[in-house]
């Protein structure tokens, strides 16, 4: 009968351990958030909503994010800040600004973010579409343009497109009979 008390305790110590590492982690987490937001000083950011410590305004888009930004910028402005988790946005909703904005920065906007997959699947990122803007992208861009999709490369494959919207269209007709 001495055994029952002990493995009561043992039960309790065990659910005990992984609630106190969970609580330091998330002490350890928020305390480097708050070091890091009072070290780095206030950046001059356009108006922003307030946000939840973790995720941000990840959670003010709704299900109806063109409506919920619709209201969101008649209440903070025509260009605001959002931070996405552990991407910051900033959403522009005037027309004006944001023509004004793509010719001011348009070399800054064209590059595209790099991404692990990208790097693993397209060479290091070497594919017209994740490439980063410069020679060589003008380059690849060019090729692709004047060689893989002009008029005559294109209608010279008219006949593998058939050939594939056929197979589509018996494999779909035999699936639905």
């Amino acid at each position: 009968m001495a055994l029952l008390p002990l493995l009561q305790q043992s039960w309790l110590e065990l659910h005990k351990t992984p609630f106190h590492v969970l609580l330091f982690f998330v002490l350890l987490l928020s305390s480097v958030d708050i070091f890091k937001h009072f070290r780095s000083g206030k950046p001059k950011f356009p108006p922003s909503p307030p946000k939840l410590p973790i995720i941000g305004n990840l959670h003010q888009p709704g299900t109806l994010p063109h409506r919920s930004l619709h209201a969101l910028s008649k209440k903070y402005g025509p260009i605001m800040f959002l931070d996405l988790g552990c991407a910051p946005t900033f959403v522009v909703s005037s027309a004006n600004m944001a023509e004004e904005i793509i010719k001011a920065s348009d070399i800054i906007f064209s590059n595209q973010p790099e991404t692990t997959a990208a790097n693993f699947l397209y060479y290091g990122s070497t594919d017209v579409a994740f490439s980063q803007y410069g020679e060589y992208w003008r380059q690849a861009k060019k090729i692709c343009v004047l060689k893989l999709l002009s008029l005559k490369r294109v209608q010279s494959f008219q006949y593998v497109r058939e050939e594939e919207v056929e197979v589509y269209q018996s494999k779909r007709y035999v699936t639905h009979t």
